[in-house]
């Protein structure tokens, strides 16, 4: 592959213009993946920290992870075509799916790792349950929380390339046309862009990630990683 003509790619001012162009490719994109994360945030967030405080259902935590990871997300996709069409309709709902275990996991994971003797000082002073999850664990468990969105972004928005395969735009458009039209450069260039676009995705959510450590005590990492489940904060 002739590094000059990918370069020459990027150079190219009609590739930066248009419906096909970067622009509207990399908004495209993002529009995508932003959704899907949301939607998978507004469901798993919710059912991880229910499931971390009461400690009941966690087998059904680790059945979604384990099944997030065995499903390969090119099945997801198709999955949704037969009954949704092409298009960013079925693109969606697959991207949901693959984004809620990294965030239900470590949701759950976060708060049952909080120490116990903390959360019954707070039960002992009085709070409520629903005072104890938002003023005693959700503040010890947020860098594994956001760890967990990290992990859930990057992998979608690496993921929402596949979508150009469903007619789903983004992006993978690059990928998939360049290898259609034997159009190397273009492929490469389409590469390029994803990757980029998902490093300074995982840039942005490690600063938010570590903002949470400094506030909370020592460093909490992704419970699909090897990483240590996050600090404790003592008091009220």
């Amino acid at each position: 592959m002739d590094v000059g003509a990918v370069i020459a790619w990027f150079l190219d001012a009609s590739h930066w213009a248009g419906s096909n162009g970067v622009p509207v490719r990399v908004v495209e994109h993002l529009v995508l993946s932003g959704l899907a994360i949301a939607i998978g945030a507004a469901v798993a967030l919710p059912a991880g920290l229910a499931i971390g405080h009461t400690g009941r259902a966690e087998r059904v935590a680790v059945a979604v992870a384990g099944l997030g990871r065995a499903v390969p997300s090119y099945a997801l996709l198709i999955l949704f075509v037969p009954f949704l069409g092409l298009g960013f309709a079925s693109a969606l709902p697959a991207l949901v799916l693959l984004s809620i275990p990294p965030i239900l996991v470590n949701a759950v994971a976060g708060l049952r790792d909080v120490d116990a003797e903390t959360i019954e000082a707070g039960r002992g002073m009085g709070m409520t349950e629903w005072q104890v999850l938002r003023y005693v664990e959700l503040p010890a468990a947020l860098p594994a929380i956001v760890a967990g969105l990290r992990t859930s972004a990057v992998q979608v928005v690496a993921t929402a390339t596949l979508a150009a395969l469903v007619a789903g735009g983004g992006l993978g458009r690059y990928i998939v046309d360049g290898f259609a039209l034997q159009r190397y450069d273009r492929l490469v260039a389409g590469a390029i862009l994803v990757a980029v676009l998902a490093l300074l995705t995982e840039r942005a959510f490690t600063i938010a990630q570590r903002a949470f450590e400094r506030r909370g005590g020592r460093p909490a990492e992704d419970a699909f990683g090897p990483m240590a489940p996050p600090a404790i904060v003592s008091g009220s």
